[in-house]
């Protein structure tokens, strides 16, 4: 991995250091679940189960987002997705849905880093 692609990387709230030594410094297996990431269905999934009130849906595409980031070392989404499974977790499917705004452009910025550094 380029030292461009790390920066850009970074700068999307990917702790890459913290990453790579969750993958023992194999680099080229961080970079494929990185690709993998951005072919995962669970944030469509999270708007969909929102559009339908649908709670228990939610908390599931939540929580599933919240252990991909945290083993992604995604730290900014990571903490997003913590904050949205509690309140889901607490019956607050409007907070949770509220943080949708924050949570779409930190998603979209992270998608659209991992696209440039990666592809």
């Amino acid at each position: 991995m380029t030292s461009t692609a790390k920066a850009q990387l970074e700068a999307a709230g990917i702790d890459v250091s913290g990453a790579l030594s969750r993958f023992m410094g194999n680099e080229s297996l961080l970079e494929r679940f990185l690709k993998k990431f951005l072919t995962d269905e669970n944030y469509s999934h999270l708007q969909e189960a929102l559009s339908g009130n649908d709670l228990n849906g939610a908390i599931t595409a939540a929580h599933t987002l919240k252990g991909l980031c945290g083993n992604l070392s995604m730290t900014d989404l990571f903490e997003l997705f913590s904050r949205q499974v509690a309140l889901f977790r607490n019956d607050d499917l409007a907070g949770g849905t509220a943080m949708m705004e924050e949570i779409s452009q930190a998603y979209e910025k992270t998608v659209e880093a991992i696209t440039a550094a990666l592809l």
